[in-house]
């Protein structure tokens, strides 16, 4: 398919946020369950930045886990996500495989949610959100989603640096 110059190509047509949190926050391995529209870092954690809810708090900073995602701006080394509320420092771990995105809140506190895949089959995702963020929930994130592999759950748990994380 060829477009004119004064053509425009179809976008994608963006929903809703689709978080779940679990409001009894550091209950179990999660605090709730995140299902991004794509597997672009940039447009991804920028959505989720501007539009968390607002009585949970503000987001400074948020944590990946690198293969969740397609499109990482400034490989090898993510420094910082522009969003609408302004720029957020991000991180992630070469060897993180956890599918989790950590997020530290403005007032300190420290939310891991589970990364549900873009392309989940709606029924099943809405099914992995809700047992995510239900506080007697005890699987890790590789249970709900079915995969096999070593547990790297306690990673979010680490402090990564004041630049943002490692390269």
């Amino acid at each position: 398919m060829t477009t004119s110059p004064t053509e425009e190509l179809p976008t994608a047509v963006r929903v809703g946020l689709r978080i779940r949190l679990d409001n009894s926050f550091s209950s179990g391995p999660l605090d709730g369950a995140w299902w991004p529209q794509s597997r672009d870092l940039q447009d991804e954690a920028a959505d989720l930045i501007d539009h968390f809810p607002h009585p949970v708090g503000r987001i400074s900073r948020l944590l990946f886990s690198r293969p969740d995602w397609d499109s990482v701006p400034g490989e090898p080394s993510v420094r910082k996500i522009r969003a609408a509320r302004g720029i957020v420092k991000v991180g992630s771990f070469p060897s993180d495989d956890t599918h989790l995105i950590v997020l530290s809140m403005a007032t300190g506190d420290r939310l891991r949610l589970l990364v549900v895949p873009h392309d989940t089959a709606p029924e099943r995702a809405e099914k992995i959100m809700a047992q995510a963020a239900d506080d007697r929930n005890t699987f890790r994130p590789a249970q709900l989603l079915g995969l096999d592999g070593h547990d790297q759950s306690q990673i979010g748990e680490q402090i990564w640096d004041n630049d943002g994380g490692a390269s």
